[in-house]
């Protein structure tokens, strides 16, 4: 008899983990997303019984929970109404740059309706100490408003300095805001300087909270992966870096000093930037654009130098594909050289055929990444990656000075993309980003010399030695490329 009952209940829990297995593939199917990512949540549901199934409900689809979704679609509107007023006001001359530019401005319009903006002033920032001390000087200066969006905030070092430049101009009256990621900055959102911070006056928001009981009802590993400042919009800040200090930022990881990059920006664009912190505000806290503009008194800005750029923040709530087949465009427009900077590389094949196909055709296609990694997986999964694109001709660059964390694209020499997207699909789908499309040959000719300097402190991958990997080396790597769509 109890033979007879355990046989029962091993057969329901079977059938329950087939029927449920079954169901979900089913759904995977139906919602026609790639086939990479597709297959790749098939492998995790079909072979892993009850456990794929839990950890596709949880993180397998992009839910932002029902009053956020909501917020993000009022908030999207919002963005692009404010944008189009600029349009009015902006007049860009499209003679002045290569012809491959406008096409890509005419794409990001069609989707946002956020124009670029041309007579802006760009300054690229390669070093984090040169960073943190433009960051503090502008604090310093401010006199209405502070407005600051990473995903990482990290106590120490000179990231302790800006706190004190924030506190004292709150002091003397400027409001400062702070949007800071709820995974990615946990540690500091729970800090006593955290708490010091709010009781000066700070505001602090934490951007997609995340939970096990919220984890029931969205996803919650959809982050948002923007970097970004707004000082009295009049003076602007995005790129790669956290607000981190790396002298003290993941020193027991063992892939060296963190290499950044930003670019600090005046003119026209900063007032496009100030809507873009203006929508993740709202999305968090339901407040009013209204309120927040009388509070921020955004004006129209004089021309401050002559570059033209188009902001382009994606991410849920956005048009799904829009990064992806912006920067499909971007590669294919490559006529003669593409350099590309990334910490994580783990495209789909969309994207590496179309790297393949710039380099066939006689594009000097370089892609420069870490030679290690603080991810074990994206490491591995971009390895097995490597073989196609370097048969094709494409030159892969191992950095070894640390980890190369600055996403950057430059095309032709000519123009180039800046920002917080990597080549990945996280960032493709799932976080929300933010990448400057920068339609300016001298802006776009110091960050090719940067990319230059990378390549300095890089090697060329040994393909020989590549090609003799052990066969336990290559299961590794092509093992965690089943689930590069979903890292």
């Amino acid at each position: 008899m109890i033979d007879h009952i355990n046989w029962v209940h091993t057969s329901l829990l079977l059938f329950t983990d087939l029927a449920i297995r079954i169901g979900l593939s089913v759904r995977v199917i139906m919602r026609k997303r790639s086939a990479s990512v597709s297959l790749a949540w098939l492998v995790v549901i079909l072979l892993l019984p009850f456990v794929g199934s839990i950890i596709y409900i949880l993180l397998g689809e992009n839910r932002l929970g029902e009053h956020r979704a909501l917020r993000a679609a009022d908030s999207v509107t919002i963005l692009e109404k404010w944008s189009t007023k600029l349009q009015h006001a902006t007049k860009v001359d499209w003679n002045r740059v290569n012809p491959e530019c406008e096409p890509l401005h005419r794409l990001i319009t069609a989707e946002f309706s956020i124009p670029a903006t041309q007579g802006n002033d760009l300054q690229l920032i390669d070093a984090s100490d040169l960073f943190f001390d433009n960051l503090i000087q502008d604090i310093q200066l401010a006199n209405n408003c502070i407005l600051l969006q990473f995903y990482i905030i990290s106590l120490g070092g000179r990231v302790n300095d800006v706190v004190q430049a924030l506190i004292t101009a709150v002091q003397r009256g400027v409001t400062c805001r702070i949007l800071a990621d709820s995974i990615g900055s946990s540690a500091f959102l729970k800090s006593d300087k955290a708490k010091k911070m709010v009781s000066a006056g700070i505001e602090i928001v934490e951007a997609l909270p995340a939970g096990i009981f919220r984890s029931l009802f969205v996803r919650v590993d959809l982050r948002n992966h923007r970097k970004l400042v707004v000082i009295d919009a009049s003076v602007a800040y995005t790129g790669s870096q956290n607000l981190v200090d790396p002298l003290y930022f993941k020193q027991e990881s063992g892939v060296g000093t963190w290499k950044d990059t930003m670019t600090r920006i005046r003119g026209p664009l900063v007032e496009v930037m100030t809507a873009s912190f203006f929508y993740d505000w709202m999305l968090e806290t339901g407040t009013s654009i209204d309120y927040l503009a009388q509070s921020v008194s955004v004006t129209p800005h004089d021309v401050s130098g002559d570059a033209i750029v188009q902001l382009l923040p994606s991410g849920p709530g956005f048009r799904e594909n829009a990064i992806h087949d912006l920067l499909l465009t971007t590669i294919y427009a490559a006529r003669q050289e593409l350099i590309l900077t990334t910490p994580y590389f783990v495209p789909d094949n969309a994207i590496l055929t179309a790297l393949e196909s710039a380099a066939l055709r006689g594009v000097a296609v370089t892609i420069i990444v870490p030679m290690k990694n603080d991810s074990k997986l994206v490491h591995y999964a971009s390895q097995a990656m490597f073989e196609n694109l370097a048969q094709a001709g494409v030159k892969i660059m191992l950095f070894r000075e640390g980890l190369l964390h600055a996403k950057t694209i430059t095309v032709d020499n000519n123009y180039s993309l800046f920002g917080s997207v990597n080549l990945d699909m996280r960032s493709f789908w799932l976080n929300f980003e933010l990448t400057l499309f920068v339609y300016d040959q001298v802006f776009t000719q110091r960050l090719r010399i940067l990319q230059q300097h990378y390549m300095a402190g890089s090697v060329p991958l040994d393909y020989a030695a590549y090609c003799k990997r052990s066969f336990y080396q290559r299961f590794k790597e092509n093992a965690a490329l089943l689930v590069g769509p979903l890292l």
